[in-house]
């Protein structure tokens, strides 16, 4: 197997883009990764999107965006996996790299998000998780994410402060990201007394509604360092593993089982633990998923993710700083572009660029995109040459 670098990122601007299309932001992120590559072909490329035929009235998107990135014949293929979409689709990108079927692959992700309203983005959603059990039964996600958060607080006290604490640190990096989508701070107190959408989460414990795009090239390390201009940066593990779709039938609901067996995988491959890492980007769908993440992955002892948060252990200039982009909390989250983002946050940092929000010394980094109440998690390590 051979080993596999990134050597292109590429991503535009998120928020509610009424002017653009879905192929306009998955085109516009794109070129940009290409042009950061300085490659003049690319021979494959997955897509990530998790519902753009619910979202747009658009499937068979393989076809659709190999014609208008210009890149047509080259195999195209879509990837859905909910919200772990993106990740996914560079998973399967670096498998088609490392086993040498070909060289230079794009991975993407997209959603357009905003072309429908409230109920139809909500029903959309919705099906990531269990249509028969949950979603009959009027269940949304912020229910779902609102009831582990209370088994959280129940089990190990974690308060409702410490939640408050993971969006208010996003909002901070994410003030310092350009193409964030709501780039400003926000105050413990603003966090719980803003709207409640689901005890105990408020509207600011909720990821957005978000129209956005991004992209990475992958190719083989040796190439990449024969090639790049920049400074390579080498995918060193990565780990995929999946869990029951519906909350209610797992042993413990405040522990993310799929994030754990794929951190895991991740961390043999690459020959890593959690103190090697320097820097993580995870899901933060919502305030009380950062903090069950951190837990599965070996960040924080099980059960202290809400002290850890609460710590600034996990903002920049902390121990380990999680979500410098803004996480999905303040960049957005356009479903199946988020697991490319993260990584092209972590290439940014990897690289030296993030500006601002720089982490010093920063050599590993790791991410995390998952699926629904975390029913599928996908990880991956970069480290930078």
């Amino acid at each position: 197997m051979r080993d596999v670098a990134i050597i292109g990122i590429g991503i535009m601007k998120w928020g509610e883009l009424w002017e653009k299309s879905l192929r306009d932001i998955f085109v516009e992120a794109s070129l940009n990764a290409i042009d950061d590559a300085g490659v003049d072909h690319i021979d494959s490329m997955y897509i990530g999107c998790m519902s753009s035929g619910l979202f747009v009235g658009q499937e068979h998107l393989g076809s659709l965006l190999a014609d208008y990135l210009g890149v047509r014949p080259i195999p195209a293929t879509r990837v859905e996996s909910a919200c772990a979409s993106g990740g996914l689709a560079l998973r399967q990108a670096f498998i088609e790299v490392a086993s040498g079927m070909n060289d230079i692959v794009l991975a993407g992700g997209v959603e357009k998000m905003t072309d429908v309203g409230g109920n139809e983005a909500t029903y959309a959603l919705g099906t990531a998780g269990d249509q028969e059990y949950e979603g009959y039964h009027g269940i949304t996600f912020p229910g779902l994410y609102s009831m582990i958060a209370r088994a959280h607080m129940h089990k190990y006290g974690t308060t409702r402060e410490q939640l408050a604490h993971v969006a208010v640190k996003n909002h901070k990096h994410g003030s310092m990201n350009p193409n964030a989508q709501f780039p400003f701070e926000v105050t413990v107190e603003q966090v719980i007394n803003a709207t409640m959408v689901a005890d105990p989460l408020t509207i600011l414990d909720c990821s957005p509604i978000t129209d956005g795009a991004a992209a990475v090239i992958v190719c083989p390390y040796e190439m990449a360092k024969k090639i790049s201009k920049k400074p390579v940066v080498k995918i060193i593990g990565t780990g995929h593993a999946t869990d029951t779709i519906a909350l209610h039938s797992r042993d413990d609901v405040t522990w993310l089982n799929a994030t754990e067996k794929a951190g895991k995988m991740a961390y043999g491959m690459a020959g890593k633990k959690p103190d090697d890492i320097d820097v993580v980007e995870v899901h933060d769908c919502f305030t009380i998923a950062e903090i069950c993440v951190l837990e599965a992955l070996g960040f924080a002892e099980r059960g202290k993710g809400g002290e850890m948060a609460e710590s600034g252990m996990t903002s920049l200039g902390g121990e380990i700083p999680v979500n410098t982009s803004g996480g999905l909390k303040s960049k957005g989250h356009p479903v199946g572009a988020t697991g490319i983002a993260q990584v092209h946050e972590l290439v940014t940092q990897l690289r030296g660029d993030a500006g601002k929000r720089q982490v010093e010394n920063a050599r590993v980094g790791l991410s995390q995109n998952m699926g629904g109440t975390g029913g599928s998690s996908v990880i991956h390590i970069l480290e930078a040459e």
